[in-house]
């Protein structure tokens, strides 16, 4: 069975359509963690979790293959231009300090 991130890679999911994937998860029997259903690592649910608005760039990191935190810092600057919450856009920076990524 697919996952959440390989759907959307392949077409056969959109990113408003993760919440269709949790409410099969909880009302299903897998034996895997939910963001391992999702088909994300721990630390990019969490990120998901604390910043939703950041599911396409989890979903972008796996398609370029390369660490989440590395597409977030390089978009950055771009998300806070276009973002009409400062407060969200704030505790995205501190969360980038605290990981060194941000100075």
């Amino acid at each position: 069975m697919s996952d959440f991130i390989h759907d959307c890679l392949t077409g056969n999911a959109l990113l408003e359509d993760i919440d269709d994937y949790i409410d099969i998860w909880h009302e299903g029997d897998s034996k895997k963690e939910l963001y391992e259903y999702l088909g994300m690592d721990k630390h990019e649910y969490t990120l998901f979790v604390e910043y939703p608005e950041l599911l396409a760039l989890i979903v972008t990191a796996h398609k370029e293959q390369i660490n989440v935190d590395n597409i977030v810092k390089r978009e950055f600057e771009s998300i806070a231009a276009r973002s009409d919450d400062q407060q969200k856009m704030d505790r995205l920076k501190k969360w980038l300090k605290t990981q060194g990524l941000w100075e």
